[in-house]
């Protein structure tokens, strides 16, 4: 199931770790995950998010602000039942853990590039098998999973089909153009529009839309530590002034949530 990052060749369990034939050897942190991203394979010293953003997302996400949106999830996940399933870019572990209470016949998989988020990850499931590697070059076999759960992240779409077995599919996790209307206007003079259909034109040969949703609701941001972790979370925390940073932070509001869910299958030949 795992493969080599260097050499693609199979991997097996040795030691506390990992060998391909080549001897190419990934030791398991002390946490539980296995480091499969090679020093030649980082853009950086620490790619992925920070201890920062890390520790915000999991107060938010532990308080329950998105709860409906995780339950969702993983009632669309155990509706389709995969032997074996990969969560690429699981962050710190909040809809993973989720996916796999939902499914817990099935071989969980997880995967970030960031240390710091992986590490937290393996806490909220140490079940399931935590990877910190490239969601570009993803260290398991062709056609090796029956689900795959893309949440709030970006995609190689060439990735996903190699790794997806005919008729199994992915489970995308996107927002739409309202979401978090109320925060952006007031971060910023001008809301940039985007289509919510535009990442469906990436979608390759060999894979097709089968079903598509929307969950969308009101959410009340009533502490200063909530408005502070949700800015922190999201892009806006670091592209919008300071000044609106604060104003946010400091009244409460409500946004709307609004969120879609496509499950986007490979053909079965």
């Amino acid at each position: 199931m795992l493969a080599c990052p260097i050499c693609q060749a199979p991997l097996t369990a040795v030691d506390n770790g990992v060998a391909c034939p080549a001897n190419h050897r990934f030791d398991r942190a002390r946490q539980g995950y296995l480091n499969l991203l090679p020093v030649q394979h980082k853009n950086s010293r620490d790619p992925g998010d920070n201890a920062a953003m890390v520790e915000a997302r999991r107060r938010f996400l532990s308080a329950g602000h998105y709860a409906p949106l995780a339950e969702r999830l993983a009632a669309l996940a155990a509706g389709y039942q995969p032997q074996r399933w990969l969560d690429i870019g699981c962050g710190e572990g909040y809809y993973t853990a989720q996916i796999a209470d939902a499914l817990p016949d099935a071989d969980g998989y997880a995967l970030d590039i960031s240390r710091e988020a992986v590490k937290r990850a393996c806490k909220r499931a140490p079940q399931l098998n935590w990877l910190i590697a490239s969601m570009a070059r993803v260290p398991l076999a062709d056609a090796s999973c029956g689900l795959l759960a893309s949440v709030f992240s970006p995609l190689d779409w060439q990735e996903a089909k190699r790794l997806l077995a005919p008729g199994g599919g992915l489970l995308r996790m996107g927002p739409t153009r309202e979401h978090l209307m109320e925060l952006r206007q007031k971060l910023y003079d001008e809301v940039r529009d985007y289509d919510d259909c535009k990442h469906l034109e990436l979608i390759p040969p060999g894979m097709h839309l089968a079903h598509s949703e929307t969950l969308s609701f009101r959410l009340p941001l009533e502490n200063e530590q909530a408005r502070a972790d949700l800015l922190a979370m999201t892009p806006h925390g670091w592209r919008a002034s300071a000044e609106r940073r604060a104003a946010v932070i400091a009244k409460r509001f409500e946004v709307s949530v609004a969120i879609r869910y496509d499950w986007i299958e490979r053909d079965a030949s």
